[in-house]
Order: structure tokens, then sequence, then C-alpha cells
């Protein structure tokens, strides 16, 4: 339709100035030229009547006014133009005057909102954004089962969390709950809900959507609300009025660590401006490049995707001891307009590939077989898994409540793989293999602690070195070689800087070597006591790497450092990892002393041998054996390995530590550790480095007098042809010579690990070989033409040698295994 037509009347000649004075002819031309207006003058009473949407693509042919703001409201008549907000939703010019014009009775109410919009948002307070956040009217959806429509609140109607959850058709929210009819339901479904489902229809929203009150407010009060996905109309952002974006700003960038009132310190999921390296945290302003992966269409404009992202991870850290469902989350969408009805669409399938990530929805939960997490097109899938340890239990719980059959096939007696745990030291229970947690901040152990209700016992950070002799040695003199050994391993990342993996060499070897130049350089000479400090030190570093130093790359020893690591606290898991394992493994099909001897990926099946010569056949297998076992090739593989996966595998070393514990009847060590949770033992010389370096107090309650220790480096190889007597000891005698000063009772119980004598196991956990990288962690991991797939803390680049980095390869792979 025409916008409106200038006209302009021709003048009308007299007979005086008419050349042929023909008044006829003159008159005829006057009765065409009012023919004409009349016709003109029908068009623009048209014209007024209706006028459509100036937004170009927009299908409303005849808007409505949803604002009826104005006493001259043009509701779904004429009006000199329509404001868009979406293809449904549009505001008449009568109404925006109403609110924008300062002699207009609503410009107050748009002024008030403005101000806080600016002191909070960092989007510009515009008419639309005040319309969109302030009177568009809310959509609910009826929670009848058999009904589900969209409905149209009244403008008064404020939407809360309750409502939604609660919501029928024809549901009276003034003053009372009473539905006006029990066939309100069979009332049909306003059209331009249909319209929502559309991609033409995002694409023709004028602005994305601002959730209000949105459960992750408490996490983000450091942000602009509006650049992750909140109004910044809510006051729940905990912004002062009238206080400066930049102040306020500033002052939260100062303390990091956001906590949430009742909830885990140890939950930190997303980061704080300014803040980095903190394994497991996402950026609430950003998208991850998975994410942009998965979601391409929010590569533009991501706002709808971080807000309801930011949602549902803060509502599953609120509470996750329960399996986070679209239905739970629903009703925590606040936002105004159709668009609410798209975030809920959105929201379902963020929500699904969130929890096939292992973001959400994970731990030990446990779910029926009517509530699997993801949607029935993911069950259509057979996986075998080898090995139940750490990894193949954390993939197989995934799978499970995926709703993807598995079976796990394990060689032992029993589950846990190097997670096996004492329990018959009187009360306290003793990890034959790991029980500590490095790092508890966002760290899944500290999760599924959570959804266990385990107290973990954070370790304090005092260990007084003891020489043998009994005494205490100064602590100054710890600082100072800690100082001294920290600066050679700084010397070895500088030197690393530019070297290839042909021009590595043994960790062992460079330390050595900056020391000699060091003592030559500096003229300094250390006492022989500094000398054995430093050998104490250097044990701790044959600890974390599990193998003597000579076999270690200088290059690439900590290659891992590169990636933010766990945060916080480090603890002890007193219930020991067991407990969790347990629960991880309840519910699954496992079938104990069945050991995988070969795997044939060549058919459409992969075919698995057993050692009582069964034949299983499954679609996908996952390989979680220790790294040994694969360097032995204690299982054969059809077709063989690639060459670059065997040069991978064997680029890494299969490291080994042993350990002792010991019970005895009395505490003797209190009175000299005073509480500590540990204590050093400075070895007499370099050759008796490692053997039984630190010993820890098993029971921190100080009520059972267990004491544990470790065994690294060339130590493990010393007490390897000893019988357990014989290390016993041997070890005895060293707490004898740090408590010479008073009598050491002999042990009531003992036992030591064996870790490199187990068949099914042969080694704590791995570390990079000289010539090596950390890339090989990375090249295991890679999976078999979509058949056979890798987890174990060998094939996790970020997080090897712990229970953690087992447990989130897992999980990593149940999350291809679904995909695929």
């Amino acid at each position: 339709m025409s916008t409106g037509r200038v006209r302009t009347k021709k003048k009308a000649c007299s007979s005086e100035q008419s050349p042929d004075n023909l008044p006829l002819r003159s008159s005829g031309r006057q009765v065409k030229k009012k023919a004409a207006e009349a016709a003109d003058d029908d068009d623009e009473a048209l014209e007024k009547k209706y006028r459509k949407c100036e937004k170009a693509g927009c299908t409303a042919t005849c808007p409505v006014c949803f604002a009826s703001a104005a006493e001259r409201c043009a509701k779904n008549g004429y009006t000199s133009r329509w404001y868009h907000l979406s293809c449904g939703e549009h505001f008449c010019n009568e109404c925006f005057d109403h609110y924008y014009r300062s002699h207009k009775d609503g410009y107050e109410k748009y002024t008030a909102w403005k101000r806080i919009w600016t002191s909070n948002g960092k989007s510009e307070p515009s008419p639309k954004a005040f319309m969109a956040d302030q009177q568009l009217p809310y959509w609910v959806q009826c929670t009848k089962p058999d009904c589900g429509k969209w409905r149209q609140l009244t403008k008064e109607i404020q939407l809360t969390p309750q409502i939604a959850k609660t919501y029928r058709c024809g549901m009276k929210l003034n003053n009372s709950t009473k539905t006006e009819g029990s066939d309100q339901c069979s009332m049909p479904e306003d059209l331009r809900v249909a319209e929502v489902s559309d991609h033409w229809w995002y694409s023709m929203l004028i602005l994305p959507p601002l959730l209000k009150d949105s459960v992750a407010a408490p996490f983000l009060a450091a942000y602009y609300p509006d650049c992750v996905g909140m109004s910044p109309s809510c006051t729940s952002t905990n912004r002062l009025p009238g206080e400066s974006n930049l102040v306020k700003l500033e002052h939260l960038k100062s303390v990091p660590n956001v906590t949430v009132p009742g909830m885990n310190k140890y939950f930190q999921p997303f980061y704080q401006p300014n803040e980095c390296g903190k394994a497991l945290c996402v950026r609430p302003d950003v998208m991850e490049l998975d994410e942009l992966y998965e979601f391409p269409e929010y590569s533009r404009d991501p706002t709808m995707y971080l807000a309801l992202r930011n949602l549902i991870l803060a509502l599953w850290y609120t509470n996750c001891k329960e399996a986070l469902t679209p239905q739970k989350c629903i009703h925590h969408i606040i936002v105004r307009g159709l668009v609410r009805i798209r975030c809920v669409q959105e929201m379902e399938r963020i929500l699904h590939f969130m929890t096939r990530k292992g973001l959400i929805n994970t731990g030990i939960l446990s779910v029926s077989p009517d509530q699997y997490l993801l949607p029935k097109e993911y069950h259509n899938k057979s996986v075998i898994i080898v090995g139940a340890g750490a990894a193949g239990l954390a993939a197989a719980r995934q799978l499970h409540n995926f709703g993807i059959k598995v079976i796990i096939l394990e060689a032992k007696d029993r589950i846990g793989g190097r997670v096996w745990d004492d329990k018959t030291f009187k009360g306290v229970t003793v990890g034959r293999g790991a029980q500590i947690v490095n790092g508890c901040v966002n760290n899944p152990m500290a999760l599924m602690c959570e959804q266990l209700g385990i107290k973990m016992h954070k370790l304090g950070e005092r260990c007084d070195l003891i020489q043998e002799g009994g005494r205490i040695t100064d602590p100054t003199i710890d600082k100072r070689m800690d100082f001294h050994f920290n600066a050679i391993l700084d010397v070895v990342s500088e030197w690393r800087k530019d070297k290839t993996q042909h021009q590595d060499v043994p960790l062992g070897e460079k330390i050595q070597e900056i020391y000699k130049a060091f003592i030559q350089e500096s003229g300094i000479q250390f006492s022989e006591l500094e000398e054995k400090v430093l050998q104490f030190h250097l044990s701790n570093l044959e600890y974390a790497c599990g193998s003597n130093l000579s076999q270690v790359s200088a290059r690439s020893w900590d290659h891992n450092e590169f990636f933010a690591q766990f945060a916080g606290d480090h603890t002890l898991l007193t219930v020991g990892y067991s407990t969790v394992i347990e629960k991880l493994a309840e519910g699954l099909d496992i079938r104990l002393n069945f050991p995988v001897q070969s795997i044939d990926y060549s058919g459409e099946e992969v075919q698995l041998t057993t050692a009582d010569g069964t034949v299983w056949t499954t679609q996908k297998v996952l390989v979680t054996v220790p790294l040994a076992l694969l360097q032995n090739n204690t299982i054969q593989f059809s077709p063989p390995l690639s060459e670059k996966k065997i040069k991978a595998i064997n680029s890494l070393g299969a490291g080994v530590i042993e350990k002792i514990a010991l019970q005895f009847p009395y505490r003797f060590w209190d009175s000299k550790i005073q509480g500590a949770d540990f204590f050093g033992h400075v070895p007499p010389n370099s050759s008796q480095r490692g053997l039984f370096s630190v010993f820890y107090d098993m029971d921190p309650e100080g009520k059972e007098s267990i004491l544990m220790s470790v065994v690294t480096g060339d130590a493990v190889m010393t007490i390897k042809n000893l019988d357990d007597k014989q290390v016993l000891q041997q070890c005895m005698t060293v707490l004898r010579e740090l408590f010479k000063e008073q009598e050491v009772p002999d042990p009531v119980k003992f036992f030591v690990t064996r870790w490199s004598n187990d068949p099914w196991l042969q080694m704590a956990y791995s570390f990079v070989k000289t010539g090596g990288s950390g890339e090989a962690y990375d090249i295991i991991a890679e999976d078999i033409q979509g058949k056979v797939f890798f987890a174990g803390e060998a094939t996790n680049r970020h997080f090897p040698q712990t229970v953690t980095g087992a447990y989130l390869s897992g999980v990593r792979e149940a999350s291809k295994i679904a995909a695929f």
C-alpha cells in the first residue's frame, strides 16, 4: 500500500484567462478531477485503517499493538508507524509516544527504567528494549500432560517460577487459582506460537532475550548482566543503585571467588572477570569452541545461548544430587514475549548437549529406564568397556544414564583398577592406590563427594622435615632450598623454549647440569644438610613423575601445566576413593575375571575374545586398560594399531610408586608433629632418596594410629626384591631414626603394595619419557574408525596421573561414543 501521497491541485482557469473561452470543456475536466479525488480519499481511508509493518520480511499483514498503553492506542487499526519486536509482536506509534515523549504520562516510568538499565547494563536502553523488558506479555505453557498449549498472560501478570510450574489453561492468576472451566485446554492455541519454531522467526527477532531473576545471577554479579544473558533491570544482579559500573566491577574483580550461600565452596563453574587458569571453568560471556561447533547459529549473537547455558549450569550446581531435566529448567526461564517459547525449545537442545559433554548430569547419578538423560535417537547403540577402573566405570555410568546398552569386562576379581582401598585397619580406610585429591575446585571428585554427602579433609601445608637422628630441620633452610630447587626448574623451563623433541635430554641430567653451573658461577657452597634437603625435594619430584628423573623428559615433564589445572585445597579422601568407585558401579553390568585377549574391528561390528574363549560382539568398544598393558601387547588388535599410536604409547613411561601403611598401638609422633597431616624424611644420602620420603597421618581425627609412606624413584627397585617383612624392617629403621628421642613401638598391622607385580596393572601412573611429548596422550586417546575408543589417565593430556584424569577421560569418551 502507499504510505500517503502529496497532491497538488491545478489552478482552475477563469473565462478571462481562457484563450478559447470554452466553458463546456472546462466543466468536463472538473468532473473528472472530483471523481479522482474521491477515489484518492477512499485509498486514504483504507490506509488509515490498516498499515503493514515496515520491517523487511515481517509476515504480520495486520499488526496488533500489544502495549495498549496510550489512550489513542491503535490496537489493530491505523498508526503512522509500527515498531517491530518479532513477527508476532508490534507496538504502535501512539504507545511509543506515550513512553518516549516527555509530556506524556508514561515518560516517567520509561526514564526510571532507563536509569536502572544504564547503571547496570552495557546495551542501549532504547524504547524497544523497554517494551521488550517491561511491556510485552508473558507466555506460559499448560502443565497438563495431555495439553501443553502455550497461552499468553494478560499484561499485568508477572510470570514467576511457581506460576510456570503449576499453570493450566484457564487458570486465574490475579486473586485465585480457580480455573474458568474444565474445557479450557480445548481452546485452540494462538497461531503465532507455531511460527516461533521456524528458523526465520528467530532471525526476525529485534532484541535477544534477557532472562529475569536467573538462578545464575548470584554467580555473575561481577559481569554486565546483558553480557551474560540477563536483564539489567533485574535487581537480583546485586548492583548498587547509583554506583558507577567501573567502580562496582573493579571492586568485584578483587574478590574473584564468588561463593553462593548453601553451595559447596569447591563449586566455581564460572570464571570471574580477569580470572583464568582454573580447570573446568567456563566464561559466562563467551561461547567455547565446542559450543560454537554444535550451535553455529549463535556465533553472531550468542546472548540466548549464554543465558540458557549459564542458567542450566547454575541450576546443576545448586542441586547436583538429582538429574537436571528440561522440566526442572523450564519454569526458571523468565523472559517476556513469544521468545520465551523459543527459549524453552532451545533449552532442551542445550541441556542435552551439556549432558552429553558431561558438563552437567554427571558423577554418581543413577537414572531409571524411563528417565534416560538423552532422547531415544541416542539409545540404539551397544558398547563393551574393557576395564572397570575409574575411566571404565565413569564411561559406563554416563552411557548407561544416556540409555545406551553397556557391558564391562574386567580381568581382575575386583573393580577399581588402581583404586584399591584397604579397610582391614581398625577404624580407618587406607588407599593402597590413590587417596589424595589434588586441587578440589571444580574437581569431579568434589562433586561426587557432595552427591554422596562425604566430607573431604583439607590437608594442611605444614610439613616438617625430620633428619635421621631426630632433629627437625630449620624451616628457613627448607625454604631456601625449596627456592633454589624451583629456580633450577625455572631454568629448565627457559632452556626448553626453543628445543625440539630430538634435542630433549633426561630431566635428572639437566637438573644436575644447571645445579653444577649455578655452584660454579655463584660461588655459593651448600652445607651438607642443605644438600640433603635438596635431595628431599628431588624425591618429591620423582613422586610427582612416578619415575627416576633419569627416565623423564626435561622438555615435557610438566606438559600439562600449560593447561588450566584444578585449584584450591588438596584433600585426603578419608573414606577412600572406593566409596565413589562402588557407587559409580552400582547397577552396571560388570563381568569380573574376564581378561580380554583380542579385539577385532575389521568387520562392521567389533569382536572381543576373552581368555575363556568367549567371543563378544558389539558396535563399539572402549579400552581403558593401563598404559603398561598396551605397551606389553596384552591385547591383540586386528588390524594392528597404527604406527603413530604405537609410537605414542611407547613414548610415555609406565611409572611406579609403592606404598607402605603401618598401624601402631599408639600415636608416638603426635608431640613432635603437633597436628600436621604429614612430615618429611630428609634422606641421609642421595642413594636413599625416595625411600619413605613422606609419612602421612591417615586419621585426621587423631583417634587411630596409622602412618602411610611412599617409595619413589630408584628406591622402588631397592625394595622390589625384598619381601614385605624386609621392607617393614627398613621402614621401622627410618622411623626410629626420625623419632630417636623416644620409643617407637612395633606396628600391630601393615601392608606393602606391589603394583609393578600385578599382571593386570603393572604400574602406578604415566609420565613423558625423554624424547616424548604431551601430544602422545592425545594420540593414544584417538578413536579408530569410530569403533574402538580409548580412555584412562594415560589418554588425558590435561589431567594425567590422577583418578580425576581417568574419570574425566571416561566421561569424554562416553560423549564421543554417544555422538557417533
